[in-house]
């Protein structure tokens, strides 16, 4: 997605009863962060980060989102153990990563292969975007976000 461009209507599936559609979003802004893989060190620590300043984001009346491929399933279980107080959306499909263009080809000991890059998406309440972070670093990520809302 590029800086201005408008987030199209996405299903955020955070649970079976609980699907979220991006025009239900409207009104606040919106934070969707992209991550590789419930309960791995650097993912959980960037989680926790954003749900430790989850009131400072409420305060500047902001909704954040967690997106991973993980099953709706894995996504309770990473909340439940770590008492997370965000919303994470499944996209075993890779619809929303598409979208975000976050699905990429990566590479590890020389072993290419395809994964999610860590990504953070900022939106208005308009839903417009409004900045972008690619390739993420996670140690103080969160805080960086908030601090870029003043």
């Amino acid at each position: 997605m590029k800086i201005g461009e408008k987030l199209k209507n996405l299903r955020f599936i955070i649970d079976s009863d609980n699907i979220i559609s991006a025009s239900d979003l409207a009104g606040k802004k919106l934070v969707v962060y992209f991550y590789p893989k419930d309960d791995t060190p650097g993912c959980t620590k960037e989680a926790l980060e954003f749900s430790n300043l989850k009131n400072e984001f409420d305060k500047k009346n902001v909704n954040i989102i967690g997106v991973s491929k993980d099953s709706v399933q894995k996504h309770k279980k990473f909340i439940s153990k770590y008492k997370l107080s965000l919303k994470l959306a499944s996209d075993e499909d890779l619809k929303i990563c598409e979208t975000f263009k976050v699905w990429v080809e990566k590479s590890m000991y020389g072993k290419k292969y395809m994964g999610i890059e860590r990504s953070t998406f900022l939106f208005d309440e308009n839903l417009h975007l409004i900045k972008s972070w690619r390739k993420v670093k996670v140690n103080g990520h969160a805080e960086e976000v908030l601090n870029s809302l003043d």
